[in-house]
C-alpha cells in the first residue's frame, strides 16, 4: 500500500467523528518531498473556530503517528 493510500485510510478512520459534528475532510494533495499533506475541511469545519485545532491536534497527529512519512498537515 502506497503512502497516499495509507493517508486516505487514516482520513477514512477520522471522518466519522468529523461528520458527526457536521464537517468532513478531503485529501487534496500529498507532497512526498516535503512530507506535507494538504486537506480541505468542509461543511461545519469551514467556519468552525477550532478547525485549526482539529487539523493540528487531531488530523495531523493521527497521520504522523500512522504514516511516518507525513511531517505536516495543512488546510487548503
Amino acid at each position: 500500500m502506497g503512502t497516499r493510500d495509507r493517508i486516505e485510510t487514516v482520513l477514512a478512520s477520522i471522518r466519522p467523528a468529523i461528520r458527526s459534528d457536521g464537517g468532513d475532510v478531503e485529501l487534496v494533495g500529498w507532497d512526498e518531498d516535503q512530507g506535507r499533506v494538504i486537506v480541505r475541511l468542509m461543511g461545519a469545519c469551514e467556519a468552525c473556530p477550532i478547525s485549526m485545532l482539529t487539523l493540528k491536534e487531531g488530523i495531523e497527529q493521527r497521520l504522523r503517528a500512522s504514516v511516518p512519512e507525513v511531517l505536516t498537515v495543512e488546510a487548503n
